[in-house]
Parts: structure tokens; sequence; C-alpha cells
């Protein structure tokens, strides 16, 4: 049977006829297979394990060297019929045991048991963390941070590379998730706090991991993550209670993976918590009516770590496990990461042959999951010719995981200090600057990224980049990231420079171990800004942080101010490159940067009377953002300096009044008025005078990154389908009403309107 679908999913046709017959055929052939598996088998599909299940020693207590454990796997495979395994066992792999574990399992997969090949995930998170000498790139914020999705596919089509030179079709991001709680330790791992920009660098990452053909041995399946809610737990804290209107789920929420969905993404991660009371893992409504029925989307649904055994550990609304997996299944899971052992299996086993789940709706899943198998090609090729990546951690590879975490680096302060002179006597201190971990966060070689024995070799840290490019360096540790180090002897070295760098830090962390309590930067590292200011020599300031921290107070002492992110193991070169003038940022906020710590407004807040009282709101954009701007946010949204000069004028419309089919076509000139080549994000805002829900001061619509050489001028084109104005009115559903709207490029303005 494995050999039938085998055949008919390599048939090649050259008409759509044949086409849609070779379809018809594979569907056949998959539904004929499920027709003929046990019932142990269909559940077997629905289960995935944890490696350490299958290997030597305990779970998380694994024997070293890591070895698969035979008589372990002959148990997943003939006895549970197991149909997916993920994870590293706790640190990277070597291509090469890739290679034998992958091998190991898919020659015992398709040869035994149900004789399906297994599907087997990772966390590659940015890049393929778990692969030893794999390309690592920045983190999604600081992607998002490039306003450039060609970049964003690049870093997600190379991260499919490494992945797939490991053997492995599946990656669970990217994370779809809206950062707009900061407190939350995964915001990094979003694309910032705009749908907008968000939905538009997601639809990047599922091109660049599944491409046109997801068979082509360099793409993997993409695993939207995690639908949905997640990243707004009212607590501020990882997998707690989510409290959101529905009109504020469909419109902010849920456009990020719809759009994700109409790209052809394969599979989809649940939200371990809850939402409005409810745990997704047993939500009907968000799982069903809203993913399928709405959304449309036909690929597979994976629960999160252990997530239907929380429903009754945690969530409390099941008092056991088999309660737990009958409310998940008839809510619409697909697939169970338990993973640690096969309570899952042997719950649904009982479930089904007691008629309390018909074996009808485990043909539903089972069916989507031989169908991404199918998609993937595994029938074909279990596993892959391991010698057919040769671009595997090569320099073209590294160089694009440079040029994002130069595009991303995002200048908010310069008082003409940057760039610097490489004659100037320079100081470098902070935590930040001696450290790949603190660079790369969670999710790199180990699950918290704070390992440094398994850090990539030959990398820079910030202060060995900036001695490759400068004799005149001087590096001094001044403090860690919560305690003081030799503060008064690093003042004293200050003295005999001519500009201080300090840079700032946060501990590399994942998930809820990456919660904090607030967004103060440790009282340590603000007392290294405040001692060193009293040297009198120009600061410049170096972040590189998981999220915004408040520098409201230490700012003032600060000459320069380089946002960094969370850059990557390329990071250090990118930030000296941008230090001396190599390269000139251009990056540009994907969140709104607090000055206060119980002021968490994002950009594009409601309009309200009293919100305006607040702010010293005028009817003016532009006065708008500067009393904002003085009252509540450090910078704001979309903000970001550059070495050159740009400037706007000459903002059109193609016309002023449109129709809801019609398409805005904007004109607008950017001029570099400077000797330097650069780059500016032109950014498209709206902002919608009047309307039956109280409109957001502003919403990004659009927006594309130019490159300008010195004292060139480019007319640039953007367009705004006028359906992306729309809104989820009072019936909670997407409208768009006819009336009168601002438009923003830069600092130029223009109205137009919407007719019936």
């Amino acid at each position: 049977m494995i050999l039938l679908i085998a055949e008919a999913c390599s048939e090649k046709t050259n008409h759509q006829k044949e086409g849609t017959e070779k379809i018809s055929k594979t569907d056949s052939i998959i539904d004929s297979l499920i027709n003929s598996m046990s019932i142990e088998q269909k559940i077997g599909q629905m289960t995935q394990i944890n490696i350490d299940v299958i290997s030597k020693g305990e779970v998380y207590k694994l024997k070293s060297p890591h070895e698969i454990d035979s008589l372990k796997l002959d148990v997943a495979v003939n006895k549970y019929y197991v149909g997916s395994v993920l994870n590293a066992a706790g640190y990277p792999f070597s291509r090469q045991h890739w290679e034998k574990i992958i091998t190991t399992i898919q020659k015992k997969a398709t040869s035994q048991g149900s004789k399906i090949p297994i599907i087997y995930g990772i966390d590659a998170i940015h890049g393929a963390n778990y692969t030893v000498g794999a390309t690592l790139f920045p983190q999604q914020i600081a992607l998002a941070a490039t306003w450039n999705p060609n970049v964003v596919e690049n870093a997600a089509s190379i991260t499919a590379y490494d992945v797939s030179a490991s053997g492995i079709p599946w990656n669970f991001s990217p994370v779809l998730d809206l950062a707009r709680q900061p407190l939350w330790g995964r915001f990094y791992e979003t694309f910032g706090e705009d749908v907008y920009l968000a939905k538009t660098m997601g639809k990047a990452f599922v091109n660049g991991y599944q491409g046109n053909d997801a068979k082509h041995p360099h793409k993997v399946a993409a695993c939207l993550k995690h639908y949905v809610g997640y990243s707004f737990p009212l607590s501020g804290k990882d997998r707690t209670p989510a409290w959101i209107p529905n009109r504020v789920l469909k419109e902010y929420f849920l456009p990020t993976f719809k759009t994700a969905v109409e790209e052809g993404a394969m599979s989809i991660m649940v939200n371990s918590g809850e939402v409005n009371g409810i745990p997704v893992h047993a939500s009907h409504e968000l799982l069903t009516k809203v993913l399928r029925d709405e959304l449309g989307f036909k690929g597979v649904v994976l629960t999160d770590w252990e997530d239907i055994i929380k429903l009754y550990k945690d969530h409390h609304i099941a008092s056991n496990m088999k309660e737990a997996v009958h409310l998940a299944i008839n809510a619409g899971i697909d697939m169970s990461m338990t993973p640690n052992d096969y309570s899952f299996n042997d719950a649904l086993i009982e479930l089904v042959k007691e008629g309390k789940i018909k074996e009808t709706r485990l043909d539903e899943s089972v069916r989507r999951i031989l169908i991404m198998k199918q998609k993937l090609g595994l029938f074909e090729t279990p596993f892959p010719n391991f010698n057919e990546y040769p671009d595997f951690g090569s320099e073209k590879h590294i160089s694009q995981s440079l040029n994002a975490a130069k595009e991303a680096i995002t200048l908010v302060k310069n008082e003409s200090i940057l760039p610097l002179s490489i004659e100037k006597k320079i100081l470098v201190t902070g935590p930040g600057a001696n450290s790949l971990n603190y660079m790369n966060g969670g999710w790199t070689h180990t699950w918290q990224g704070d390992e440094t024995i398994y850090n990539t070799p030959g990398k820079n840290t910030i202060q060995e980049s900036l001695k490759l490019l400068s004799p005149n360096v001087t590096y001094m540790e001044g403090s860690s990231l919560d305690s003081n180090i030799n503060t008064a002897e690093t003042l004293k070295e200050a003295e005999n420079h001519d500009v201080v760098i300090i840079c700032l830090a946060e501990d590399p962390a994942a998930e809820g171990p990456a919660d904090i309590n607030s967004l103060d930067f440790p009282k340590a590292q603000q007392n290294l800004v405040r001692e060193l200011h009293k040297a009198g020599k120009p600061i410049v300031v170096v972040t590189t942080t998981a999220r915004p921290r408040i520098l409201r107070e230490i700012e003032p002492f600060m000459n320069a101010i380089l946002i960094g992110y969370l850059p990557g193991d390329e990071g250090g070169t990118a930030i000296a490159e941008t230090i001396f003038g190599l390269n000139n940022p251009s990056g540009k906020l994907p969140f709104t940067y607090p000055k206060y710590q119980g002021l968490n407004i994002t950009y594009d807040h409601k309009h309200t009377e009293k919100t305006n009282r607040f702010l010293g709101q005028t009817s003016s954009l532009s006065d708008y953002d500067a009393k904002f701007k003085g009252t509540v946010y450090q910078w704001n949204f979309g903000y970001g300096l550059s070495y050159s000069s740009f400037e706007y004028s000459e903002l059109k419309l193609d016309k002023k009044s449109y129709a809801k089919s019609d398409t805005i076509k904007i004109e607008v000139t950017l001029t570099n008025n400077s000797d330097i080549e650069g780059s500016e994000v032109v950014q498209a805002f709206c902002s919608d005078l009047v309307a039956s829900i109280t409109p957001s001061v502003k919403r990004l619509r659009s927006f594309k990154k130019i490159k300008l050489k010195p004292n060139e001028n480019k007319r640039v084109k953007l367009k705004i389908p006028v359906k992306e104005l729309a809104f989820v009115g009072i019936e909670n559903k997407w409208i768009v009403e006819s009336g009168d709207f601002t438009l923003s490029v830069g600092d130029l303005m223009t109205n137009f309107s919407v007719n019936e």
C-alpha cells in the first residue's frame, strides 16, 4: 500500500486534467490505506512522542552520548504505531548523528508496524538551532525590525535547507502571535505588535519554509504558533489566562493565522493557555468553527507540550486523562504531543472502543496527517540523501544572516556621535559586550539558550568584533547583568578614552522562564551608565534584549542608542560595522518602545476622549505624535534613524474617492539628502476619522523598503486594497464603512473617502 502511494505521488503530469486525476488517485489510495488500518494504528498516527521515549536512559536523563534504544523504538513502532517524533536530547546534534537517528527511525517505521514513515518535528526557531554548524539567524523580533519581507523569506528558506539537511521535514515555526505584552517571555519570538507587519512577515516565512512544492528536498512544513491569543495573557505570564473580546480576537489575533493559512501552511500548533475561560485545546469554537469553517484550514492541528494532560492537571476541566482526550479530540485536535508516555494512545483506544469517539473522527485526523506526509514526499523519500546539502553552514548562508542582523539594527538616538572613526580611543563595557548567548537568546542550541559550551565556534562577540575593526578598542567587564563589577575601575579607565560603548543585555531564556516582573533594566546596568557618565565622555549604548527595556531615567546620559534586539551569531559583526559606519542602520521598531513601566499602550490604540485628554491630543495627527511621545512612549512603532537624511515630498493619491472594491494607489517622492547611501522604510498609515466602532488613531496599511544612493530620489509607489481598511463591526463581522480617512506617509498627510 505504501508503495502504491509513493508511485501515485511520484507520477508526473503534463496537463491540468492529468493533475486532477493524479490528486484523485492519491486521495483514493490514502483513503484505502486508512480503511485498512486498525484503531490502534490510526491512533498511533495521531501520536507524537519525545525522542527521549525511544532513547537510552530515562526521560530528561538520557545516557551520553545519545543513542536510540532499539527495544524502545520497537515498542513505539510495533505496539503503538507512532506517527511522529520530535525534539533533540536537550542539546544540538551533528548532522551525522541526525542522519543516524532519522535513518534508524524511518527504516523501522517503513518496514514494520503500520509501514508508514514517521514525520519528525523540531523547534528550529531562528535557524536549525539543534544542528551543530547550522546558520543561526536573528530572532523573529529582529527580523521584523528589518521591515524587509525578502530578508525574512531568505532566513526561513535557509533554515528550511539546514533543517532538511538534518533529515527533518517539519519545523515548529513561525510564531504568529502579536507582541502586545512585553513582560511575556516569548515576545522576541514574534514579528511585533502590528497586525499588518506580522501577517506580511508570516506570509514570507511560510513561503521560505514550504516554497511552491514542499516535496523539494530543501523545504519543510511550516507550523503556525500558537493558535490563538497566546501572546496576550492578562498577567503577562506565559500560559496564563487571556481575556480577549471576540471582536479584538478576530481583528487583531486571527489575521496573521488567516494569511498564513491562505498561503498553504500545513500545520498549526495550539495555544497552551486559555482564552475567555476555555482552554484552547478544548475549544470546539476556536479549533473547528473558526479555524476549519471560517479560516478554511485543511492541515494538521497539533497540541503543544503535554497540553492534553494539562486539561486535567492544570486547567481542571477534566478529572482524568481519558476525559481530557475526549474533550481535545472532539474539539478538533489531530495530533497529540503527549509526549513522554503513551497515555494519550491508551485513553483514546478506550474511548473509541466504548463508542464515545467515533472511528470516523479518527479517520479525519489520520487523513490530514497522511496528506501532510504525502505533500512532504515522505512516502517516496522517508529520509533524504544527506550528501546533497553542500551549502550547509556555508559562507553564502552566513552572509544572509549577517545581512539580516545589519538590516535589523535600529538607531533610535544619535547626537552626531555615530558613526565612530576607527581613530577614536574606545572603551567597551557592559554585560552584553562579550557574550554570544546574550545576542542569541533562548532556543539557541538548548531550550533556554544559556549554555556556553554549545556556542558556535569562531563567532565574535561585540567587543571582539570591534577590536577586529579598530586597534584602539579596550574592553572591560564593567558589570554583570544584575550586580556591579569593578565600576570604579571602569570609570577610571573611561577617562583615558574618547568614547564609551556600553552594551546592555538580559538573560537568555525561553517560554515561562523568560517572563519578567519589570521592564526596567537591572539596577547594576543602570548604575553603570550613570557612573560612566561622570567621565564626561560621549556614551554609545547598544541593547541586545528580548523585548523593550525601560531607558527613561538613563536615556539622557546616552549620546547614541542602537537597538540590536537578539541579532544571532553574526550580531557582533553587524553591530561593530554599524558603529564604524560600514553599515548604515535601516531598522525600524516593530513595537512601541514604552517610557514607563505601567503605560503599555500600542501605537494603534483607540482614539477615545479620555485618552485624548490624557495625552493632550489635538485633531492633528502630527500634534498627536508629538504629545504622545513626550508623555507615554520612548519611541513610537515604526521609528528608526539613519546616517542618511531622507525627505518625503509630493504625496499623491490616484483619486480622492474610492469604491469598496478599489485599490488605493499612492505615490510619494523619497529623497536622500546626504552623501551616504541608505535605506528607508516608507510606511503608509491610515486613520478612519469616524466609524461605528471607536477607530484606532492610525493603522499600518502598507510599507516598502527603499535603497537610495547619495542625493538620489525615487518616486515610490504603494498600494492599499480598500478591503484592508475593514474592521470588525458591531455584528462581529468584517466590514468596510464609507466615510473619510487620513493617509500619512512620513511627515506628509492627505485625505480620501470611501463610498458605498
